[in-house]
């Protein structure tokens, strides 16, 4: 919301904003579908469209939109060399960027993001913005074009949700660096005095009466990210026990590779099939010799993100 929220911020204080949003990206572009940027007539500026010499370019194209407002423009960039539309770049992908000029009129719709949270969905077409407090998508990208007008819908609502079962020093390490990446943090633990709830306020911190019932605070989905870090054998075993029957976009657990075997074992022994035993990542993380607790929240999250891009 603090890109919305600045946004807001520049029209009220009666500056134009110049709002650049990547509709669409093919290949190795270095900025993604969704990416947001904006330049305001004040100076500054904010997000990103994937940087670089075609960043540049689109920033000083948009500078001289917002001294004379016009129609909203779209901008193909073919990160290539020897293109018509070379972009200066040449990481071999394509991207291609709409630029928005807005004004104090833009002001209800914005507001309208801040004070609804972003539960809705944004329309940015040919002709405008415009923004529908409510509604939802079944995925966050709907891009429509037929050459001369185009019309994308982003559910703003739309968001992958990390739950991290046991809040200790990494769950908290984790919970810190996780929202960065676009998730949204959901952290559990049954001991309702732990030093580290306290000073977690980049999560929301769920104290549960029993681990028995850690199955009905966690939805099923292709957008649920589960990561088990109790604070014992037995725990782990239980939540896992709970989830393994659930189906989510990655379950995992943290745990030395000979106690993530035993208790494998014991899954196995406990009647659950060799199918529901591969869905599980253990022990998480990518092997980076990791020892702190932030170090061990970076391998887990390096992971996390293999599985978030990885092509449907």
């Amino acid at each position: 919301m603090e890109f919305w929220k600045t946004i807001r911020k520049e029209l009220e204080a009666g500056f134009m904003v110049g709002l650049l949003y990547t509709l669409e990206s093919l290949g190795s572009s270095p900025g993604r579908q969704g990416f947001k940027m904006l330049v305001s007539e004040s100076g500054l500026l904010l997000g990103s469209i994937g940087g670089g010499m075609m960043e540049f370019n689109l920033v000083e194209i948009t500078k001289k939109m917002l001294l004379k407002p016009t129609a909203p423009t779209r901008h193909r960039l073919v990160h290539r060399t020897n293109q018509e539309d070379a972009s200066g770049l040449i990481c071999s992908g394509e991207q291609t960027v709409a630029v928005y000029s807005l004004s104090q009129i833009d002001l209800v719709w914005v507001n309208q993001i801040v004070v609804s949270m972003g539960r809705g969905v944004l329309y940015c077409s040919d002709i405008g913005i415009h923004y529908r407090v409510g509604e939802k998508q079944a995925v966050q990208f709907v891009y429509e074009d037929d050459t001369v007008k185009w019309c994308i819908r982003e559910d703003l609502g739309w968001r992958l949700v990390l739950h991290i079962v046991g809040g200790g020093h990494v769950g908290l390490a984790l919970s810190r660096i996780a929202p960065e990446i676009g998730f949204y943090v959901k952290v559990y633990d049954d001991r309702k005095h732990l030093n580290t709830f306290k000073p977690n306020d980049f999560a929301e911190v769920i104290p549960v009466d029993s681990f028995h019932e850690i199955s009905s605070f966690i939805e099923e989905g292709n957008r649920q990210f589960v990561v088990i870090m109790s604070f014992m054998f037995d725990t782990d075993k239980l939540i896992l026990s709970k989830l393994l029957p659930r189906t989510y976009q990655y379950l995992g657990m943290m745990g030395s590779r000979k106690k993530v075997k035993i208790l494998l074992k014991e899954l196995r022994n406990d009647g659950f099939s060799e199918e529901q035993i591969k869905r599980i990542h253990a022990p998480i993380g990518i092997q980076i010799a990791s020892q702190t607790p932030s170090e061990i929240a970076i391998s887990i999250l390096a992971e996390l993100i293999s599985v978030k891009n990885k092509p449907v």
